[in-house]
């Protein structure tokens, strides 16, 4: 992918791309900002431990996680990432939802919830910690903060480049009041602010968009029209199929461009995010039953199945019709290593400033600003449990009053708002944020995945086992990053991403199993409700699961869902 310039400059000199916003919707995003922070006021009020600061007291309904659940990702990778994706290959970009998202989402109420929420476990590395002990405990726990502060930025950036573009202020003060205003309400209320918050962005986003859509299409002249206008554009009509998405992928072999996506994403990656990703799994166990806890995953489904409508329709329609986006896709197609101040991750602005009406506009601006807070609240919230109980309770300070580890939270939340701001700026650098994101979820979660699975079925399976492979699998992913990156290989699009989760999962279980028979394994009765074959039913439904309405039966209504998208798959396909 080409870069852009410095991210200090990005917004700053596409002067073309000011929105010429109205005092209503400045009120309007003003009237946003005082829901959001009144929001974190109130639930300040309801913490008076570290579980309620945590883990919402584990008293939420799944209708409320549920939301959240899939708020949490409605970030930059969701908005900004996809949009891009969408104007820069088009329908091949649905794969992320339809195979790379739903079906790991409901493998993650059906299957894993039951491990999760019935172990009573505060966050995902307190399982590995029992299941494998301290040396995978450490490894996921230090690389799960990592990667948080890194997404966060990701987030704070275009949350940023929201405020520069609107208020005309320098990115980096930008950066800095968006993180404030995240950081407000997030260390008041903690994971209850964070949740209903994401809740109230949840229908802001879904309002600032859908009209954005509907706009959209009817200026290039309906679906028809936009139709017309893809097939004519750099790509051609092969961005109005999401199979077989070599462009997408950076296979020229339409049999090897498929692999790529149903293995690379739509597994490994995919179920190494959704299943083993605290920021997603913490929401989930915020419910007060795990019942509850199974259908978060499961309702959110529902409504991630039809986002691409509201999410990638929008950055084809930019593609097609406004003027710097069509210019710079004719320019990248004439030369793929063009840079320019014009880049896939703008397409969304430019649309808005193109097709959106004062008011409207400000609605716009709202939802944008909504999914960034939504997508870097997530994330510091989740960063602050895993430091809290993971890092400093287990390897700093055992033993303290609950209320020190209240403190110690919401000192890490601090910590972790100061250290996205200078990452925001590394998120800057890529054209397209999906590039960034994929990159770093091969790293992190593609290995993660593979020793969790492998552990959670195979009761063999020992402690040395878990670190030694977590890490083979993470060193894997960087090896193919810095030979795609040296020119060893060649793989455009987010096709080394794709390999490079293949690869860490490949080396992660080879390296585990080889392990696992050269070291001493746990007793059995270590590991009930750890490992599948060795936890009763009893510990992993509720004792009334049997007697719940069809409606709250989470087997049920992910067979619903699997339907759902299969069809999608096939008609839109």
């Amino acid at each position: 992918m080409p870069f852009a310039h410095s991210p200090s400059t990005m917004f700053d000199a596409a002067s073309s791309l000011r929105l010429d916003a109205a005092p209503v919707d400045y009120a309007l995003v003003a009237l946003y900002f005082v829901f959001v922070l009144g929001i974190g006021l109130i639930a300040r009020s309801r913490v008076s431990s570290s579980v309620d600061f945590f883990l919402s007291g584990r008293s939420l309904p799944a209708w409320v996680t549920g939301l959240a659940f899939i708020s949490a990702n409605l970030g930059a990778v969701e908005i900004m990432g996809m949009s891009a994706n969408g104007a820069q290959y088009g329908f091949p970009t649905f794969n992320y939802f339809w195979i790379g998202a739903v079906p790991a989402m409901l493998f993650l109420g059906v299957v894993m919830m039951p491990f999760y929420y019935g172990s009573k476990v505060r966050s995902v590395p307190e399982f590995m910690r029992r299941r494998f002990g301290t040396g995978a405990h450490l490894v996921n726990a230090l690389s799960f903060a990592v990667a948080q502060v890194l997404i966060a930025g990701v987030n704070l950036y275009l949350l940023g480049t929201i405020l520069n573009v609107l208020l005309g202020w320098p990115l980096w003060i930008s950066v800095a009041v968006a993180a404030a205003i995240v950081l407000s309400y997030v260390t008041l209320g903690g994971l209850s602010a964070a949740i209903y918050n994401e809740v109230l962005q949840f229908f802001v986003i879904v309002a600032a968009l859908l009209p954005l859509t509907l706009v959209g299409l009817h200026r290039v002249g309906g679906w028809d029209g936009l139709r017309d206008k893809v097939s004519a554009s750099p790509g051609g009509a092969d961005q109005l199929h999401t199979w077989p998405g070599n462009a997408m992928s950076g296979f020229t072999d339409n049999f090897a461009s498929i692999m790529g996506i149903v293995f690379g994403l739509g597994f490994v990656l995919s179920f190494g995010y959704w299943t083993t990703n605290f920021v997603e799994v913490q929401r989930a166990l915020a419910t007060h039953s795990i019942a509850a806890a199974r259908r978060t995953p499961i309702i959110g489904a529902y409504p991630k199945m039809f986002i691409p409508l509201i999410v990638v329709i929008p950055g084809m329609i930019s593609a097609v019709l406004v003027p710097q986006m069509i210019e710079y896709k004719q320019q990248v197609a004439a030369n793929p290593d063009f840079e320019g101040e014009v880049t896939y991750n703008q397409a969304l602005l430019f649309l808005m400033k193109e097709v959106l009406p004062n008011g409207l506009l400000g609605v716009g601006l709202a939802g944008l600003l909504a999914a960034f807070m939504a997508g870097m609240a997530a994330n510091i919230s989740a960063f602050n449990t895993v430091f809290s109980f993971d890092l400093w309770q287990q390897y700093v300070r055992k033993d303290r009053p609950d209320g020190y580890y209240l403190r110690v939270g919401r000192l890490a939340t601090v910590g972790a708002t100061v250290a996205a701001i200078f990452t925001a700026f590394i998120a800057g650098g890529f054209s397209n944020m999906m590039d960034y994101l994929q990159t770093l979820f091969s790293f992190f979660n593609a290995p993660l995945f593979a020793t969790f699975i492998l552990g959670m079925l195979w009761k063999r399976m020992t402690a040395a086992a878990g670190w030694i492979g977590l890490v083979s699998g993470t060193l894997a992913a960087i090896a193919v990053f810095v030979l795609n990156e040296t020119g060893v290989t060649s793989l455009s699009g987010q096709g080394a991403s794709f390999v490079a989760a293949g690869v860490a999962f490949a080396v992660d279980i080879v390296v585990s199993v080889a392990v696992t028979f050269m070291t001493r394994p746990k007793p059995a009765a270590e590991l009930v409700g750890l490992v599948y074959s060795e936890t009763p039913k009893s510990l992993r439904t509720d004792a009334d699961a049997d007697t719940l309405p069809w409606y709250q039966r989470p087997v049920l209504l992910a067979g619903i869902a699997l339907v759902l998208v299969i069809a999608l798959n096939i008609v839109i396909g």
